[in-house]
């Protein structure tokens, strides 16, 4: 059998003569990541592709399907090369702020990628970490609006926060453009591939089953805030006592602390084979089968390191509502779980329980 990655060339080379022997444009590359390219036809990849192309356009000309909540002038603001137009306004912002990290698909694999710790974020399967909505929800627009302006520190994701109001609404429509695209594709992929039906492909069926729900997904957030914004009690004081019943409350059994963070919240807790979803799919049972699945990913297996609270660097925001959020629902995609209540069931700690969590772990970090 050919190495994988010999298969993942073919696909590329084919797309790129494809279009000619000019310079081919940018164009969206398959999610094969932890698919053995072999195993895809060139029928099932020309179907997927054609599709998706339909239906969303190129990176240097995106569309937007009917009933998809976008906005076309924001997206071609922030798509395509980089240039500024006759009235000066900047065109390919994501390409001038975000290609180098996230790449041109939004998978998390530009060119600066492999060099960085944590990786930058894969938009394409719609998780997103950092969110002040409950647990399964996306993000709102001020999340991304508010990690665009601050950036997330002790990362190489920096602040845009210099950057006009139009030009960050681009770049948040271009996320969310590059999310209900990814998600439709992962949609397509499972049925073309993994059930090896469903050729040809009706756009209408692809429509219904994978793409509005994907849009519709983020539409609902903003439509219906009550329902799905964190809504926590009101703050009690961050006294001595709250920070020392926070402290019991953190070193509690069902709570979990300990496991990952350590006793006094160092980041030195005894579980440190730690993976996010991203990099989960790449650990083997043993170190060979780790290895040999390292070929089917675009960039290497990345652990996990635990927060030290005590360097008081907090990736998705340092206030006291930031880190209530982090513990009621805890961070999508990681192993790090909610302990507050959610779906009508009871969590590890109460609304007020996790405040008093929260205090303590400030202490922490304003001890030093």
């Amino acid at each position: 059998m050919r190495c994988p990655l010999v298969a993942r060339a073919f696909f590329i080379i084919l797309a790129t003569f494809a279009t000619g022997c000019a310079k081919a444009p940018p164009s969206f590359r398959l999610n094969l990541e932890g698919r053995n390219p072999e195993e895809i036809s060139l029928a099932q990849y020309e179907a997927i592709d054609l599709t998706l192309t339909k239906l969303f356009g190129t990176p240097d000309e995106p569309t937007i399907p009917a009933g998809v909540d976008l906005d076309l002038e924001w997206l071609q603001a922030a798509a395509g090369p980089i240039a500024s137009d006759a009235d000066g306004r900047q065109r390919g912002l994501f390409r001038q702020h975000c290609v180098a990290c996230h790449g041109i698909s939004g998978d998390g694999a530009g060119p600066s990628a492999a060099m960085l710790t944590p990786y930058p974020r894969d938009f394409r399967n719609g998780v997103f970490k950092w969110t002040s909505t409950v647990a399964g929800a996306k993000p709102t627009r001020d999340d991304l609006d508010r990690t665009l302006r601050r950036g997330v520190p002790g990362t190489a994701m920096p602040s845009f926060m210099r950057l006009p109001d139009e030009e960050i609404e681009s770049l948040i429509e271009y996320v969310q453009y590059l999310s209900i695209r990814g998600e439709t594709e992962l949609h397509l992929i499972r049925l073309v591939v993994d059930e090896d039906e469903y050729l040809p492909l009706d756009i209408d069926w692809v429509m219904d089953d994978g793409l509005l729900p994907a849009a519709e997904s983020w539409q609902r957030v903003e439509q219906d805030p009550g329902r799905y914004l964190i809504q926590p009690p009101p703050e009690p004081p961050a006294d001595a006592a709250s920070i020392e019943l926070g402290h019991r409350l953190y070193a509690s059994k069902d709570a979990q602390c300990l496991k990952c963070h350590g006793p006094d919240g160092r980041g030195d807790g005894e579980e440190t084979e730690i993976y996010d979803d991203w990099n989960k799919p790449k650990k083997g049972v043993t170190p060979e089968q780790t290895k040999d699945l390292a070929f089917l990913y675009t960039l290497p297996i990345q652990k996990l390191l635990a927060r030290d609270f005590r360097e008081g660097i907090f990736r998705g925001g340092s206030s006291p509502i930031d880190l209530y959020r982090r513990v009621d629902v805890g961070i999508p995609g990681t192993p790090m779980p909610a302990a507050g209540p959610a779906g009508g069931t009871a969590g590890v700690l109460t609304p007020t329980d996790i405040w008093h969590v929260v205090h303590y772990i400030r202490s922490l970090a304003n001890d030093q």
